[in-house]
């Protein structure tokens, strides 16, 4: 069995021919760098008409320090940002959010399948407002969630209109943010900017890029000095060219939403194989590109004897992940060994 026969991670693909075609060409000819470059203008303009609205763009390195940077942008070290107890920049991110901020909190909300919702972040907001608690300023919401679930248009604006009272900003962690859309099928202002969101870190690695996450900020003014928190976090790119160019290919055409389209449909098919399987049952909505599924352990090993790659998430169960590259044979291939070992 070949390396790619794996649904460990939508990390683990490599990057799509576009954008990969679009590095080439930028490897053309001598650049600017620093992001003075053709590249990087035509990639930040190309999120700008994506999105129909003016904003600030940046491109930093990976996903841990988009999201941290982000954060340290919208408040002091004395503040504290809510967020779910799933979410990633609690889970997975080292102390990263609070490294860059100097010291902001992280509070802990809680919601079914992975979602804050607006009256847990009342709770975390009231619950204390004296000065020794460090002061709630931001919240931030996984879209994708952790658990492969999506916050609609409309539950985006409930939490606005939380955040609004409580004066919060709203960041958006976007590592799925595309399958998010195409699971959704809106246009990504809705769930962006119309929804409330101030700024989003948009990742391109997940969805057929090399490295390179976009940090946008629809409300401009917490955009102030981020070139220069980039700068100092070593995420100010001299060849920045060789991020930005590959998301010119992303955004020709719509290829980032073809992308999530096809890894959303293939976890489709996966889901749907699995479910009424003896022994086998999803623990959450199937609804972008990850099927978490419980499955006895002796399956999961022999599955994993047989070469397949898979991780286990939050919680224990199975984390099934497809990408841009994922085939729908490589799927029919996992759902046949599925259905010998518990037939």
């Amino acid at each position: 069995m070949s390396e790619s026969e794996q649904f460990a991670s939508d990390n683990y693909s490599g990057i799509c021919p576009q954008a990969w075609k679009a590095m080439a060409e930028a490897n053309g000819s001598d650049e600017p760098a620093y992001g003075e470059d053709r590249w990087t203008q035509r990639a930040a303009d190309g999120l700008r008409a994506l999105f129909d609205t003016d904003c600030d763009v940046f491109f930093v390195f990976n996903g841990t320090a988009a999201n941290s940077l982000a954060l340290a942008s919208m408040g002091q070290s004395f503040h504290s940002v809510i967020c779910h107890e799933l979410a990633h920049i609690e889970t997975d991110e080292c102390g990263g959010p609070e490294y860059a901020s100097n010291g902001a909190k992280l509070l802990l909300g809680q919601g079914p399948n992975g979602k804050l919702t607006p009256e847990s972040i009342e709770h975390l907001v009231t619950k204390r407002t004296d000065i020794h608690y460090p002061k709630p300023k931001a919240l931030s919401l996984t879209q994708a969630t952790e658990v492969g679930t999506v916050y609609s248009p409309d539950e985006l604006r409930a939490i606005r209109k939380t955040a609004d009272r409580f004066k919060l900003n709203i960041h958006m962690d976007g590592a799925r943010f595309a399958n998010a859309v195409a699971a959704l099928d809106v246009h990504p202002s809705e769930i962006t900017w119309k929804a409330g969101v101030d700024v989003l870190c948009f990742s391109g690695t997940k969805n057929g890029l090399a490295l390179g996450e976009a940090v946008v900020f629809f409300n401009r003014a917490l955009a102030e000095d981020f070139e220069w928190r980039c700068k100092q976090a070593g995420q100010l790119a001299s060849k920045m060219r060789y991020i930005s160019a590959p998301w010119c290919g992303l955004l020709k055409e719509n290829v980032w939403l073809e992308n999530a389209r096809h890894a959303n449909a293939c976890a489709e098919q996966l889901a749907q194989g699995l479910e009424g399987l003896p022994g086998i049952q999803l623990r959450y909505p199937r609804q972008v590109n990850g099927v978490f599924v419980e499955m006895p352990d002796p399956v999961q090993a022999a599955l994993r004897d047989k070469g397949w790659k898979f991780y286990n998430f939050i919680g224990g169960s199975a984390r099934l992940m497809c990408s841009w590259s994922t085939t729908p044979e490589q799927v029919d291939r996992f759902l046949a060994d599925v259905r010998k070992l518990v037939s």
